[in-house]
């Protein structure tokens, strides 16, 4: 009789450990929206050397680690503006990326670009929602299946479903995103017998973030990226979460999970957000080497003194100078800069030519037309009083022209605009060195 019971407890006892399943950990290093920021900002953060160095920091010793990136490796500094990205990826092949999704600004220099970018990439790039006029996927495959620690990761990517008012036609042609929680159920409920837990690498809108932790329950965890700013804590909504750390390799994110095999879900965590900190840190060699070398390769290019600001300007402000600037090079009435445009703030002190390519990387065009005030914008206007009838200039970049009907811009749709007045960039940097002093 003894043994008898002590064998039912035993089958008692495998039985109920079946029925709640292995609990692994899993740990999700992750970064969002490196913008080509090869070097540190003016605050000392980030630069592709010290968050190497940060990344294989944190994975010494750790069995359980895997890397994430959720989107925009390109577009942002004049390496990656002149060399149109490419460098930017063969940097980024460094830093252990494990899998990784696209972003917007990923597809700038024109799809047949971004098509290299995936050749060149070391690491899996997958997004599930990127598809093609007859619903063909733009990457190789939806998702990967990482095996971790005894777990089947699977990592789901996802583009915004606003791709197309953050590009300009040309750039994406027939390319297009579906809805992003529709799309992205549709594959994790393919993925739920293949894998232990699915991790959405998502590059998309605060509105979209919301709606993946509100509707999908299918997605357990979600890495976001397309904000540039970090958040304070996880987002969480019925157990699921979604993490998102700030841009231009200012932090590296570190999320500590431990899954249930069973329920395919998290039932621990602990997040916590790592500043890449120049000061403190010294950098990986290997990277510093490859950033030197393209760095030296535009510095001839874009160091040259420009002007002096006589103090330092927030991107709001640096907004303005933009379109006093168009105004004056153009001759125009009125001109607008849609802020999102605006990539870069303007320390105190002597500007070079780099600090205006590091302002506009993007090869947007300044273009006018000729129009009754009552038809200017009232965005444009700001309260400004104008004849209806009289006829007035207004100066915009091509992509605000492209993009009219969409909310951080004109927010009105058929105005055209015929004259081409070159690249902004350029008439950026004429207006400031014949401003001399910014003030």
């Amino acid at each position: 009789m003894p043994s008898l019971r002590r064998r039912l407890a035993v089958a008692l006892l495998l039985l109920c450990s079946s029925a709640a399943g292995e609990i692994r950990t899993l740990t999700i290093l992750h970064v969002n929206d490196l913008h080509s920021r090869l070097s540190p900002l003016e605050n000392k953060r980030g630069g592709f050397a010290y968050l190497a160095a940060e990344i294989r920091r944190e994975r010494a010793n750790c069995r359980d680690c895997v890397l994430l990136n959720a989107g925009d490796v390109a577009q942002g500094t004049p390496v990656s503006t002149i060399f149109h990205g490419l460098p930017v990826y063969e940097i980024a092949n460094l830093l252990g990326i494990d899998a990784a999704t696209l972003g917007n600004h990923d597809f700038d220099y024109g799809w047949p670009q971004t098509r290299k970018f995936l050749q060149v990439a070391k690491y899996p790039i997958v997004s599930c929602n990127l598809v093609g006029a007859s619903g063909q996927l733009f990457t190789k495959e939806p998702y990967v299946i990482l095996q971790v620690n005894g777990l089947r990761v699977a990592v789901l990517g996802a583009m915004t479903r606003t791709l197309d008012t953050l590009t300009t036609p040309e750039t994406v042609q027939e390319w297009h995103a579906l809805p992003v929680v529709e799309t992205v159920r549709k594959y994790a409920q393919e993925l739920k017998a293949k894998s232990d837990i699915v991790v959405l690498v998502a590059h998309i809108t605060p509105e979209e973030e919301l709606d993946v932790l509100a509707h999908a329950p299918e997605i357990p965890v979600t890495v976001s990226g397309h904000l540039h700013n970090g958040l304070a804590q996880p987002l969480i909504d019925d157990g699921r979460m979604l993490v998102r750390v700030r841009g231009y390799a200012q932090e590296l994110g570190r999320l500590e999970l431990k899954v249930d095999t069973e329920k395919k879900a998290p039932v621990g965590w602990n997040w916590k957000k790592i500043a890449v900190d120049s000061t403190t840190i010294a950098p990986a060699e290997d990277v510093a080497a490859q950033v030197r070398h393209w760095e030296d390769e535009v510095s001839a290019r874009v160091d040259r003194p420009l002007a002096v600001s006589s103090r330092a300007f927030t991107k709001a402000e640096v907004r303005a100078l933009i379109e006093q600037a168009m105004r004056t090079e153009t001759g125009a009435d009125f001109a607008f800069m849609n802020m999102g445009g605006v990539r870069d703030v303007i320390p105190q002190g002597q500007l070079k030519e780099r600090n205006i390519w590091d302002i506009m990387p993007f090869d947007n065009r300044i273009v006018s037309g000729r129009f009754k005030g009552k038809d200017v914008p009232a965005v444009v206007l700001g309260g400004r009083t104008v004849d209806p009838e009289r006829m007035y200039t207004l100066a915009v970049s091509d992509f605000t022209a492209a993009n009219q009907g969409t909310v951080e811009n004109l927010r009105v749709t058929g105005l055209k605009f015929p004259a081409d007045h070159g690249l902004l960039r350029d008439a950026l940097i004429d207006w400031f060195r014949k401003k001399k002093v910014i003030e």
